[in-house]
């Protein structure tokens, strides 16, 4: 990958010789972000090409090679730092910025926010974590009205007994003086059906709830744009 660009093939001029109406950042000044091609919106980011490469350039040899902004969105630090003319001050630039837009398109997250489904609360956090690569845990608190307090990411990687124990899972639920937790996960191969891990992290969950009396009221796997709920499927 990091003999992609060909530096003369890709050399036109300096984005500061354009016209001004045409440099990425005045144009978006003046037209509105909108106004802005993918390569455009990337190239203010960037916000310098290397050697004789512009900053255009360079977004759009990004765009040639992932495709799109959706699949460059679903790449990591590592392979954004893989690529030649990219650093690792535009690589972390890159990441926050995706991170931004999924956040987002999850929408605004009140604290207050009434648990109807786990169709509901699925549909709230797949837009956080159908693009992520890595596992990632997290315990949803809920009153006694099901309504959401709060939450925490427990772990990030992969999940196994050790790293989701009860302890960490129901600790800030304790603080909070919450009466339930749903707790969520991803699978990043895009599978959501449940391994025998996830099962028995449900089941400890769920004794280690009673014991404590702080119900454990679903596990929800989400996997792309698909989930599954272990309360749907009478797993709980």
């Amino acid at each position: 990958m990091a003999d992609k660009i060909k530096e003369p093939g890709f050399y036109h001029s300096r984005i500061k010789d354009w016209p001004e109406d045409e440099r990425p950042r005045e144009k978006l000044r003046k037209r509105g972000a909108d106004n802005l091609s993918d390569a455009e919106l990337l190239a203010i980011l960037l916000r310098a090409g290397t050697g004789r490469v512009t900053a255009v350039d360079l977004a759009k040899s990004l765009l040639i090679e992932f495709k799109s902004l959706r699949e460059l969105a679903e790449r990591d630090i590592g392979e954004y730092e893989q690529y030649k003319g990219i650093g690792s001050t535009k690589a972390i630039t890159l990441a926050a910025a995706f991170e931004i837009g999924r956040r987002i398109a999850a929408g605004a997250r009140p604290q207050r926010i009434a648990v109807l489904s786990p169709n509901a609360i699925a549909e709230r956090y797949i837009h956080l974590l159908e693009t992520v690569k890595q596992e990632e845990f997290r315990v949803i608190l809920l009153d006694t009205a099901n309504t959401i307090i709060g939450e925490q990411v427990v772990t990030r990687g992969s999940l196994n007994m050790s790293v989701v124990h009860p302890r960490e899972v129901f600790k800030k639920a304790i603080a909070n003086s919450a009466a339930g937790i749903i707790v969520l996960h991803n699978h990043p191969s895009g599978n959501p059906s449940p391994s025998e891990e996830d099962r028995q992290i449900t089941k400890t969950l769920s004794e280690a709830g009673k014991i404590i009396g702080i119900q454990l009221l679903d596990h929800i796997i989400i996997a792309g744009r698909n989930y599954y709920s272990f309360i749907e499927h009478k797993e709980l």
